[in-house]
């Protein structure tokens, strides 16, 4: 049975406002179509709601599904949150890093900038190019 707090069931039900329809929700989710039904109707029966009616264009919204939508759509931001904090905790920043600038930006505006980010990235080793010439990065 499925948890009215299942977020995945919440991003399928996202997937399908966004693609009005089961199969492009599953291609965009990298889901199977029959999974994206499944999870839907486990949200419909979790919430005592329907969500979607169809019609010859597709899946419509009902209007429980449009109120929704808002709370659905911060649950998505929440969890690409939760992804973003996890994925900058799990290491320090370490490596090199070559910067180059023009000699008027790379005396009177980096060095500051530069301090605070070895001070908290110590294992980041930062290599200063000064030069007035316009270079080709490719």
């Amino acid at each position: 049975m499925a948890d009215a707090d299942d977020w995945e069931h919440y991003r399928t039900f996202l997937g399908v406002l966004e693609h009005a329809s089961l199969s492009a929700a599953a291609r965009a989710l990298g889901l199977a179509q029959p999974t994206v039904g499944r999870h839907v109707a486990a949200l419909e029966k979790s919430l005592g709601l329907s969500l979607f009616t169809r019609s010859p264009s597709g899946l419509l919204p009902t209007e429980a599904a449009l109120e929704l939508r808002r709370h659905a759509e911060a649950m998505r931001s929440h969890a690409a949150a939760l992804r973003r904090t996890a994925a900058g905790s799990g290491g320090s920043i370490a490596g090199s890093v070559r910067v180059s600038a023009s000699e008027v930006v790379g005396i009177e505006v980096l060095p500051p900038i530069l301090a605070r980010l070895q001070a908290e990235h110590p294992r980041l080793a930062v290599e200063l190019v000064l030069s007035n010439r316009v270079q080709d990065l490719l």
